[in-house]
């Protein structure tokens, strides 16, 4: 060595290598540490045998479709891929040049004329299957020759699923009956059960290579779904369909009646069924109105940023039942006041008391004929002061309120005096201020959520016909998907 250089197994030099050593190992048992998706996705354990294979703690078995009718229809495969079990099915398709087959079909055309010849010479009766193979050769060779049809090659496998060998066998003897009705024959892939789960898991992979012949119009006969499930291509997904495990969804829109009752016991989820479509409707760009009556929407609500509106006689928001629907077309907006008042009619019936039973059983109705008149004078009186005729010109100025209704029963004659005293505990009375001043409620909201359950029971009924009229009248203003949600109906 020269003068600078170092000497043999320098201790500096070994000591590194010792440490790259070390670090090489503890990489090495970290990469054998990591978990893979392939270790995430396969089964405990694999175990083949010739007539079936186990995947973990099921049992399995392939079968291939080696036989067809002369004729197959639109949805013969429909009930295996609906049938109530595990199984998986794989079809191959395999395009074959159309000039290829004319070639095979004019050879095989010759061979079986010259069988049907021969047949004849001797003298031997005639069969039937060599008249049909012809009729069926020349009908699909005059089909290929314009480009009306084309030809391939078709595989199709399945692979069923069971806890026991003794129910595998009963779901094969189930899958057999459903083909046999149909003259569709299938065989267990035996001693080729490692190659039938592979051409059944989704690699792609057709290594049982057991196919058969079809023509275009065969081959769209085995389209696999068709099944009858409500699922549309646009809508709402409302859960699985329990016999085929599809996925059932449609558009309540696009149907005729967009309404729906839910009906179950108590517990079996129906506010959360409700819960969950409300919040797919609004991200498919529904507008979602509820009506809560005990406060079980106030968290669903919060978390979508919704409005939420507590009514009650302590809470400060007001609704005004004088209000007028912003009508968007002309001859809406002439009838705007009139729909309105025939609205209070009914609305403040039910607050001077409602209709009246008499000991002979006859019901008389709250307000005699003479009191109708007079209340409808009064609405259209209190509606003119305010500024408010049926000229849709004057429908933006401000409305008038139940205290303006008093104020004009009250100074005028016949049954106004009386008819203002009935009205007074909505005044100036207990019930006042919650309907009597103007609206201070803002519902332009993907999700509004009226809370009632604070309500004393006798207001709840007049909350109700104000709150739906309310609604009603922001429907009419503003036409768009929406639903209204009445929880406890």
């Amino acid at each position: 060595m020269g003068l600078f250089g170092k000497k043999k197994n320098d201790p500096i030099d070994i000591a590194q290598a010792q440490r790259e050593r070390e670090q090489m190992e503890i990489e090495q048992e970290f990469q054998r540490g990591i978990t893979t998706l392939r270790d995430i996705i396969a089964p405990s354990s694999l175990e083949i045998q010739s007539g079936h294979f186990r995947l973990g703690t099921k049992y399995a078995r392939t079968l291939y479709i080696y036989g067809y009718p002369r004729q197959i229809y639109t949805g013969w495969l429909s009930p295996i891929i609906n049938i109530d079990e595990v199984i998986d099915v794989s079809m191959f398709i395999y395009p074959v040049e159309s000039q290829v087959v004319l070639n095979n079909l004019r050879k095989k055309v010759g061979q079986l004329e010259a069988s049907v010849s021969i047949n004849a010479e001797r003298g031997k009766v005639r069969d039937p299957g060599l008249e049909a193979a012809i009729q069926d050769a020349e009908e699909l060779r005059d089909q290929l020759q314009v480009g009306a049809e084309r030809f391939f090659r078709f595989g199709l496998y399945i692979t069923i699923y069971a806890d026991s060998l003794d129910e595998l066998q009963f779901v094969q003897h189930k899958i057999e009956t459903i083909l046999g009705q149909q003259l569709v024959f299938s065989k267990i892939a035996s001693s080729q059960m490692e190659q039938g789960l592979n051409s059944t898991i989704p690699q792609m992979t057709d290594q049982l290579q057991i196919r058969h012949n079809m023509n275009t119009g065969a081959l769209s006969t085995s389209f696999p779904f068709t099944s009858a499930d409500l699922t549309q291509e646009k809508g709402v997904l409302y859960g699985v369909n329990m016999h085929n495990n599809g996925l059932v969804i449609f558009d309540r829109f696009s149907l005729e009646n967009a309404n729906m009752v839910v009906f179950a016991k108590s517990g079996a989820g129906k506010s959360f069924t409700v819960k969950l479509e409300a919040l797919r409707s609004m991200m498919m760009g529904t507008e979602i109105i509820i009506i809560d009556p005990e406060n079980e929407y106030q968290r669903l609500c919060d978390a979508v940023g919704g409005a939420y509106i507590s009514l009650s006689l302590n809470s400060a928001t007001r609704i005004n039942p004088f209000d007028l629907p912003k009508a968007i077309e002309s001859d809406e907006a002439e009838d705007a006041l009139r729909a309105n008042l025939i609205t209070l009619h009914g609305l403040l019936r039910l607050m001077m008391g409602g209709a009246q039973l008499m000991p002979n059983g006859m019901t008389l109705p709250a307000l005699s004929p003479a009191e109708e008149a007079d209340l409808d004078q009064a609405l259209i009186d209190t509606y003119a002061r305010a500024g408010i005729t049926s000229d849709p010109l004057t429908h933006n100025s401000p409305p008038p309120t139940i205290n303006d209704l008093y104020e004009t029963l009250l100074h005028m004659g016949g049954s106004g005096p009386q008819l203002a005293q009935r009205l007074r505990k909505y005044t100036s009375g207990t019930f006042a201020g919650i309907f009597s001043q103007q609206s201070n409620v803002n519902i332009n909201n993907s999700m509004v959520v009226f809370s009632i359950r604070d309500l004393e029971d006798e207001l709840r009924p007049v909350a109700m016909y104000i709150v739906l009229s309310y609604i009603w009248n922001k429907t009419r203003a503003d036409r768009r998907k929406r639903l209204l949600i009445v929880d406890e109906a």
